[in-house]
């Protein structure tokens, strides 16, 4: 599975960008996808995950962009996307998305990631 990521761009505090997670290679798949971020100076963090069992989806999101964040998919499109909005500046950072063959009980630890997009830069400015 080949992620590419997109959407990233320079956006002022308060602002929305939508980024995008295009899955090629195989069948889509995952029964997990995920977006995370690394700002500056700091370790790679969980964002926001999406997964589906039994014709049911589940959502998964960080304290701090609960509530201004949503991670959806297109299946048809083999895509998943972040709908980011009320941007803060803490939110700057490069954003990668990451997806797992199986649901391994979390979607929180990078571990449990299997293939990896190339990130794509966020910059919030004041």
């Amino acid at each position: 599975v080949q992620l590419q990521a997109s959407g990233g761009g320079f956006v002022q505090a308060g602002g929305s960008l939508r980024l995008s997670c295009a899955a090629s290679g195989r069948t889509f798949s995952s029964a997990v996808m995920g977006w995370f971020r690394q700002a500056p100076g700091k370790e790679r963090e969980f964002v926001a995950a999406i997964r589906w069992s039994g014709g049911t989806t589940y959502y998964a999101y960080a304290d701090s962009v609960k509530g201004r964040f949503t991670i959806s998919r297109d299946n048809a499109k083999n895509t998943v996307y972040l709908q980011m909005g009320s941007l803060k500046l803490e939110d700057t950072a490069v954003y990668y998305c990451a997806a797992a063959r199986y649901y391994s009980g979390s979607t929180y630890y990078q571990g449990n990631y299997d293939y990896w997009g190339q990130g794509t830069q966020v910059t919030v400015s004041s």
